[in-house]
């Protein structure tokens, strides 16, 4: 490397000077000499990096640039994530507690305004009286059966058939018909056709076959006329090509892209929840939601009392 770089002085002191002036001063040694001419000679590795700059100065690689800004948004999605969840997590527990520890009082409620309005319409007999309570009863809803609220799933004995078939893999449910349509038979014989496992020229081909006929059979004895369809176009646009190995810097931009569309997806779940009922709520004490869950209990309370007093009112 120069002088320069290794932070000697390019000159010497005047003493120095004069030292080396006079007749009798002592001259370096030639393995000296050669060695300063070697270390200031321009064509030598130091000379050449001092002129080239420090590694301080080269420029990174374009792929290197691009992976850290992939690193940086990774970083990013992941806190908008946590926060997100954080959130999600506090709405769906608030739901729950809100439901468990309030609805009865917001039945309560109910109950009693029907009770009062009851009470009015058998009081005045006004037919106007009369339609507000059956309106106001209406809401009162009666505890929904095991069978209404699993669709027919299930019954007050377990699992219904078709269920229970499911489960063990069996057809879910009886076919319509002994033979299935025309059109469901001519789907299957032009699939069958062209699908048939014997027409493989090699084993993976043979199995992707199997695999496929296996649908078609399935469909076929469901008499799925849809599906069958669907399967006929599948055949025809033919098997799944392996992906292209993308380069390093198609695999940064494919990155990037997925996580911007993450962070798309992650705000609009992000604002659902702010805009929905329960996070509106929660917006009003974000410091301590649970005194929030508390403060409205304690004011249907209040409700469920005042109401309870107007109806002894009215009956007595």
């Amino acid at each position: 490397m120069t002088h320069e770089a290794a932070g000697v002085p390019t000159t010497r002191n005047d003493e120095d000077r004069q030292d080396n002036d006079r007749p009798d001063a002592p001259r370096p040694a030639p393995e000296a000499e050669d060695a300063r001419g070697a270390q200031d000679a321009p064509g030598t590795p130091d000379a050449a990096a001092g002129e080239a700059g420090g590694p301080e100065d080269a420029q990174p690689r374009p792929e290197a640039r691009l992976a850290r800004a992939v690193q940086v948004a990774e970083q990013a999605l992941i806190e908008f994530e946590i926060a997100v969840e954080t959130f999600r997590v506090e709405v769906e527990n608030f739901s729950r507690l809100h439901h468990q520890r309030l609805g009865p009082m917001y039945t309560r409620l109910d109950e009693l305004d029907a009770l009062i309005a009851e009470a009015r319409a058998a009081r005045t007999g006004d037919p106007e009286d009369e339609r507000k309570a059956r309106e106001a009863r209406a809401v009162v809803m009666p505890m929904p059966g095991v069978d209404e609220l699993f669709h027919d799933w299930m019954d007050t004995d377990g699992l219904s058939p078709e269920a229970a078939a499911m489960l063990t893999e069996q057809a879910v449910r009886p076919p319509k018909r002994v033979r299935p349509s025309e059109e469901a038979r001519k789907l299957y014989r032009e699939l069958a056709r062209k699908a048939h496992p014997d027409l493989a020229q090699d084993e993976p081909e043979r199995q992707r076959r199997d695999e496929f006929i296996a649908r078609v059979n399935a469909a076929y004895g469901r008499g799925d006329v849809d599906l069958l369809k669907e399967l006929v176009a599948e055949w025809a646009a033919g098997p799944v090509q392996p992906l292209t190995p993308l380069s390093e810097s198609e695999e940064l931009y494919a990155r990037l892209e997925w996580l911007s569309r993450r962070k798309e997806l992650l705000t609009v779940l992000a604002k659902e929840l702010e805009d929905g009922a329960i996070g509106s709520m929660l917006r009003m004490a974000p410091d301590d939601p649970d005194q929030l869950l508390e403060d409205i209990a304690e004011q249907l309370l209040g409700e469920v009392s005042r109401r309870e007093a107007e109806l002894a009112e009215m009956v007595q």
